[in-house]
């Protein structure tokens, strides 16, 4: 048995049994991939997928076992690569991060240049991409770290830590009914047109159970990902935003936001951020890591500029698998 017929037997497995896209994946060819199952089948004494004609159909219980020592076999070797790229390179390489777009926006560039500065021979790399997107680029080891706000916790793949807690806001032009007086009702909201995120980014799944828990219909006429496009729209009198709060950080001048002209026009491009948090609750931010993973000594000190509650004895003994479940 070789290296090579592990990689095809889990490409295999993560193209959805279909060989043709394993084998496309891989960069060689369909029977390659084909015949190096085979004999790793005929090797071991047992079939790892149960099979109609040439197609696969399913992985067989015992395939399940294989399938299982393979990926710990192949993440113990990405290990040891990373090990000797590190003693090697003891103050350089590449600290690949994925991320959402609000956190690479408007968490990660203070952490990212803090690091820099440590490491000015490290390059990062910044994948972008939705919740689900992130924890599958860190299960199939092409970043070392990941920071979302949904999905994460729901691999077993990963392990996930608390990073920071945050709300939402709403955010209006200055002088909207809504810039000021008491705190903000959901019937308040649900009777203005809405600009928010997508539905799978950015707590937005927190907002909508709100809504539906009160039997409220919101009219969200237009959603995005990025939270630089909600507020454009908002500044256009398009709706009222519903943004994380930290998306707000460079835009509430509380002078600005408050200035009239003496006619009472708003100034263009004030916007007024009102918390909602006892509307739609906090939020969590996580950090996650692959479940057995090597960490480089620069992975370890970008985490902990991400926060204070992450340090690296306590990402050891959460990477090495001394639980799962930790709180802030």
């Amino acid at each position: 048995m070789n290296l090579h017929q592990f990689r095809y037997v889990r490409e295999a497995v993560r193209r959805g049994l279909n060989l043709t896209e394993a084998a496309r994946a891989l960069h060689t060819s369909q029977p390659g991939v084909s015949k190096a199952i085979l004999e790793l089948e005929e090797e071991l004494g047992i079939q790892i997928f149960q099979r109609h004609g040439k197609r696969l159909r399913r992985v067989t219980e015992p395939g399940a076992q294989v399938l299982a020592s393979i990926e710990r076999i192949l993440q113990e070797l990405d290990n040891l690569r990373r090990i000797g790229e590190e003693y090697s390179r003891q103050e350089s390489g590449t600290l690949s991060i994925a991320t959402t777009h609000t956190q690479a926006r408007y968490t990660l560039p203070g952490p990212i240049a803090a690091l820099r500065r440590r490491f000015p021979a490290v390059r990062v790399a910044l994948h972008q991409g939705n919740p689900e997107q992130v924890a599958r680029m860190l299960i199939d080891g092409a970043a070392d770290i990941g920071l979302a706000t949904e999905s994460l916790e729901e691999h077993a793949e990963l392990i996930t830590l608390p990073c920071y807690d945050w709300q939402h806001v709403a955010v209006v032009p200055a002088g909207h009914p809504l810039a000021e007086g008491p705190p903000l009702t959901l019937e308040q909201l649900a009777a203005q047109p809405l600009v928010s995120y997508h539905p799978s980014f950015t707590g937005r799944r927190r907002i909508d159970q709100a809504f539906a828990q009160r039997r409220l219909a919101p009219d969200f006429v237009l959603e995005a990902i990025d939270a630089d496009v909600i507020k454009t729209y908002v500044r256009l009198g398009l709706g009222v935003g519903l943004v994380a709060e930290m998306a707000m950080r460079e835009d509430t001048d509380p002078a600005a936001a408050a200035a009239v002209t003496t006619a009472g026009a708003a100034l263009p491009g004030a916007l007024v951020a009102r918390p909602v948090g006892h509307l739609f609750g906090r939020n969590l931010s996580r950090v996650a890591f692959r479940r057995g993973a090597y960490l480089r000594h620069f992975v370890y000190t970008f985490a902990e500029l991400l926060s204070d509650r992450l340090t690296r004895a306590l990402i050891e003994r959460a990477v090495a698998g001394g639980g799962a479940d930790y709180e802030l």
